[in-house]
């Protein structure tokens, strides 16, 4: 039977390897588009089969080595083509190889079982079962792969990588063991045993590592989210500081513009009315000047406005708040106070002082309230799944800041959009207009 029915073809594995590097290579964020990732993912089918058909006459002692080095050259596949870590790189690589062995084993069982029972086995049945096979496989694997993806960029640990590259060797020396070891009680020397172990047992690994995959993708999304809440939190406990100091300020702003006006009308000397002049024009500063018609607006306004004019940073603001209504008081601090300091923050490191500029706008578009933030940006930036990548040292307390309005927009059915045009970024946040709001 084994002579009559041999093992699966070199070319068949190398094809499942190459679909499955392919699937997350197209699932993450590309290092390379357009014709030199067409020539890397060709160049790499023909480097995979041409090594697996040379390898193939090798002894069993020799099998082992080479799957390890069909492993590397999936990975060098991976890491060239999709920008990821070198760890992430090699995740996606064990799950990929899983993957890839159990698409070819699946589809030489059911060929198999088929040229079995039909007494045929002829090389265009075979060629005609992988197509199919193949198709629905991958088809079913790259619509898992994208209910399983998040918006949160793929970063692993050793650990992490370690546990899958364990469950991984664990599956492929299990469904591997008859063709190495029949007598044992985990083998067999029939071959219809043999395919269905190597089947079913690549089958479970898979299974397995879809399941670590999406626990640690839920893990990951649920620190965000806590990271996120932690940010709404302080942007509220901020507001409130603010919006007690600013009365505070606009109190004591009162009390002096009616002490300067009694100190004038007693003494007209020319220094003392110079000087008097002076401290009103600094005390006029901390005047509360934003009236939009939002008092939440104006607090946290007046607040950024403060540390502008410290800054020396040009903060200008055509917005009619009473379009904001139906924005909850600590929504109205994640998506200004945010969207504000990330700006203030990027033009404080600008030398010019002159190109310290910020703006913002609420208006009404067609339905929706248009809240748009524009700051001078003269840096060149990535962006990863809509948002610029952040250029501070850590990713682990930093970036969340746009993905907090995102989530706040998101909230009121609304999305956020990101662009750099002309040296100025833009950060538009666009919302749903409530039909009371709207009649």
């Amino acid at each position: 039977m084994d002579e009559l029915f041999p093992n699966i073809p070199r070319l068949f594995t190398a094809l499942a390897e190459w679909l499955s590097c392919l699937l997350f290579i197209f699932s993450s964020p590309r290092r390379l588009s357009g014709i030199r990732l067409v020539s890397a993912c060709t160049g790499a089918l023909v480097v995979q089969c041409i090594f697996l058909e040379v390898t193939d006459p090798l002894p069993v002692a020799f099998w082992i080595p080479a799957m390890a080095a069909a492993v590397g050259l999936m990975f060098l596949l991976i890491w060239v083509c999709s920008d990821l870590s070198p760890l992430s790189a090699g995740y996606c690589t064990v799950r990929a190889f899983i993957l890839a062995e159990f698409a070819a084993s699946l589809e030489w069982q059911l060929y198999f079982y088929t040229a079995y029972r039909l007494a045929r086995y002829s090389t265009a049945l075979s060629w005609a079962f992988m197509a199919v096979t193949y198709v629905v496989v991958f088809a079913l694997a790259w619509r898992l792969e994208r209910r399983l993806s998040s918006h949160i960029p793929l970063t692993v640990t050793p650990a992490e990588l370690g546990s899958v590259a364990l469950i991984a060797l664990c599956a492929f020396f299990v469904s591997n063991l008859s063709f190495v070891y029949s007598n044992t009680p985990f083998s067999s020397s029939l071959v219809p045993e043999i395919y269905n172990i190597r089947t079913l047992v690549d089958l479970a690994g898979l299974v397995i590592l879809c399941a670590y995959h999406l626990q640690r993708q839920q893990l990951h999304t649920r620190r965000e989210l806590d990271a996120i809440q932690n940010i709404l939190q302080t942007q509220y406990a901020q507001y409130q500081q603010s919006k007690e100091s600013i009365d505070l300020i606009n109190r004591k702003y009162h009390d002096l513009k009616h002490q300067i006006a009694l100190l004038r009308a007693e003494s007209d000397a020319d220094r003392r009315s110079a000087f008097l002049d002076q401290m009103e024009q600094e005390i006029r500063t901390y005047e509360a000047q934003n009236k939009t018609g939002s008092s939440v607006l104006d607090t946290v306004l007046t607040s950024k406005s403060l540390s502008c004019v410290q800054n020396h940073i040009q903060l200008t603001c055509v917005a009619d708040g009473s379009l904001l209504s139906f924005l909850e008081v600590m929504d109205i601090c994640t998506i200004f106070g945010n969207a504000l300091d990330n700006a203030m923050e990027y033009v404080r490191s600008i030398p010019q002082e002159e190109k310290r500029l910020i703006h913002v706008t609420v208006s009404a578009r067609k339905g929706f309230v248009l809240l748009r933030f524009e700051n001078y940006c003269q840096d060149e930036l990535s962006f990863y799944d809509g948002l610029p990548v952040t250029t501070k040292g850590s990713t682990d307390y930093h970036g969340y800041g746009l993905k907090s309005i995102r989530y706040t927009a998101q909230k009121y059915g609304g999305s956020i959009s990101v662009s750099v045009k002309d040296h100025w970024f833009e950060l538009d946040v666009l919302l749903p207009q409530p039909q009371t709001a709207m009649g």
